[in-house]
């Protein structure tokens, strides 16, 4: 191997490793931190594309924050409900937040029904029949959150 094949070789494995550097250096694997100290969640590493739950409809892409945060006490989710998606109807055990990022929808709570749009948050309470529907042709972009009964890893 001459001087030239050898640069060319040492070149092409240098920006092998600096791009694999800068790869982890935007989505480091979650680990678990020392007890109280917070952690970074991409939510390109938690995106599952899924039928929307509690007997929902159509098609949604959820980002599931929270799952990966060791000993949380509450939920925390993007959810991005697709033309037509709906989250069934579900009676809750807690107080629940919908927020509304983009798009439009209809928010269902003990039979009444509402229009919300970007901007606008539903705040749901115990023991309400709940659920929701993309309306329009632009994806319904939801932030859910809500306590869970106790603490989860």
């Amino acid at each position: 191997m001459d001087d030239t094949e050898r640069h060319a070789m040492l070149s092409l494995l240098l920006s092998g490793l600096i791009a694999t550097a800068a790869v982890q250096e935007r989505h480091p694997a979650p680990a678990s931190p020392p007890a109280g100290v917070g952690i970074v969640v991409h939510e390109a590493d938690v995106r599952v594309r899924q039928v929307p739950p509690h007997n929902g409809t159509g098609m949604s892409t959820a980002y599931r924050i929270s799952d990966v945060a060791p000993n949380r006490g509450m939920e925390f989710r993007k959810r991005v409900m697709h033309p037509g998606a709906s989250i069934g109807l579900h009676v809750i055990a807690h107080d629940e937040v919908y927020h509304v990022v983009s798009g439009e929808g209809e928010v269902t709570s003990d039979g009444v029904t509402t229009r919300m749009k970007a901007g606008d948050t539903a705040y749901l309470y115990d023991g309400n029949n709940v659920g929701i529907t993309q309306v329009g042709g632009e994806d319904l972009v939801l932030i859910i959150a809500y306590p869970l009964a106790e603490r989860r890893d």
